[in-house]
């Protein structure tokens, strides 16, 4: 019974990431215009995180979850297509993970470092950084692509991807789960929690500076403007990277506990059973909370959002009038 109702929890809130799919494309579109009050080198970042969780959702959502459940004898799962299916999904993974660790980077050394800043937090680097950042999960996210064999051959055509024995018995595949593991969830979550301490310590720093002098100023509070926009960038930088923190927590502990405890199967009927498939649907989510981010915190994108969403019902009132 509680199977059952795992299954259908998990497999309902994982169906629920296909309504991110329009969403994240509207951010990217938002984005895109550069009209939300973001230097240019923020809306890179950005724009590269929302089209990089906008994969995960198509990938691993759509065509792995839904399509396995609604469509389990489609070309979906012909060999080499779902072995491409589930490279892509680590690859988008990745991808979305070290944006993420780029962009509060670069946040930490605009706020940090400013003889860094001027050569560093442009546009151009951002696409350098974005694109390299590509390129590197495409390379180490090859081979999962040979993880898997056919199940079974029809009309010499391979069907379905089952996992190949020598995955559980090679120390080469061993090696190669752990460095990934790491490098996809140990290293980046640790490197965030790092830069936003260090990035904490300097704001409050800089504040208390600035307020000293603000006080000896005939008494007259005004405000800072370059306080005003450093609150607005830190306000987006700790709302992404925290949101990020928080959800893939489950998965950083739950991964740590494996293996100290040694650990690596159990039944469905097992409590490590649910944390693993919470800690996987969390992980999911964070891949589909940044839109929601954006709303919240950002004024002029929630403009540019509600110009969007009036955008067909104008049209349509222009058309009856004409």
């Amino acid at each position: 019974m509680l199977t059952q109702i795992l299954s259908k929890c998990c497999f309902g809130a994982t169906s629920d990431l296909f309504l991110f799919l329009p969403v994240n494309f509207v951010a990217i579109v938002i984005l895109s215009r550069g009209k939300c009050g973001l230097s240019k080198c923020i809306t890179r970042y950005l724009v590269g995180m929302a089209a990089a969780d906008l994969l995960v959702v198509i990938s691993e959502p759509i065509f792995y979850r839904i399509g396995q459940t609604y469509f389990p004898h489609s070309f979906l799962f012909i060999t080499p297509v779902c072995s491409f299916i589930y490279c892509l999904i680590f690859t988008a993974t990745e991808v979305s993970v070290w944006l993420t660790v780029a962009f509060t980077f670069d946040r930490f050394l605009a706020i940090c470092c400013e003889k860094l800043k001027t050569n560093y937090c442009t546009e151009k680097m951002a696409a350098l950084v974005i694109g390299t950042v590509i390129v590197l999960s495409c390379f180490v996210s090859v081979p999962w692509y040979f993880r898997y064999e056919p199940d079974y051959i029809i009309d010499h055509v391979p069907w379905y991807c089952i996992t190949k024995p020598s995955f559980f018995r090679s120390t080469s595949w061993a090696g190669f789960v752990i460095f990934y593991v790491i490098l996809t969830s140990c290293v980046p979550f640790f490197l965030i929690l790092l830069l936003n301490l260090l990035t904490v310590r300097r704001i409050l720093a800089a504040s208390r500076a600035r307020r000293g002098l603000q006080g000896r100023r005939n008494g007259k509070s005004h405000k800072d403007p370059e306080m005003e926009n450093r609150r607005k960038s830190i306000i987006l930088l700790f709302s992404i990277s925290g949101s990020f923190i928080l959800l893939w927590l489950t998965q950083v502990v739950f991964y740590i506990y494996q293996r100290i405890a040694k650990i690596y199967s159990y039944p469905v009927t097992d409590p490590l059973y649910f944390i693993e498939v919470t800690a996987n649907m969390l992980q999911l989510l964070s891949t589909c909370t940044n839109t929601c981010i954006y709303v919240l915190t950002q004024t002029k994108f929630r403009e540019e959002l509600k110009n969007a969403v009036k955008y067909p019902f104008n049209l349509i009132v222009k058309l009856v009038k004409s």
